[in-house]
């Protein structure tokens, strides 16, 4: 993965997890948290994406499919991070 292709991926995810965090207000972890879940999340997710071979058709340049995937990538990774930490939070609160 590039530099530039992990930056866009740590913003949007710091963005995406923000987003979640803002439409479940019961999900959420205070904006501190929901861009640390979020950075975490879009890191991860765009590695995922990319070990997968979603990005491989691109040739790794930046064109606007591997922008675009980036993105996605990162802000849907760090929306789902963040889900699963509220929800272990919640599950160890309950105990």
């Amino acid at each position: 993965m590039d530099l530039v292709g992990l930056l866009i991926s740590l913003v949007s995810g710091a963005v995406g997890g923000n987003i979640a965090g803002a439409a479940m207000t019961d999900k959420s972890l205070g904006t501190l948290g929901n861009s640390i879940a979020g950075i975490v999340g879009g890191g991860l997710g765009g590695a995922i994406l990319r070990a997968i071979g979603v990005y491989a058709q691109s040739g790794g340049n930046l064109d606007v499919g591997t922008i675009v995937g980036n993105i996605a990538g990162g802000g849907v990774g760090g929306a789902v991070l963040l889900i699963i930490v509220s929800l272990i939070k919640s599950a160890m609160s309950r105990t």
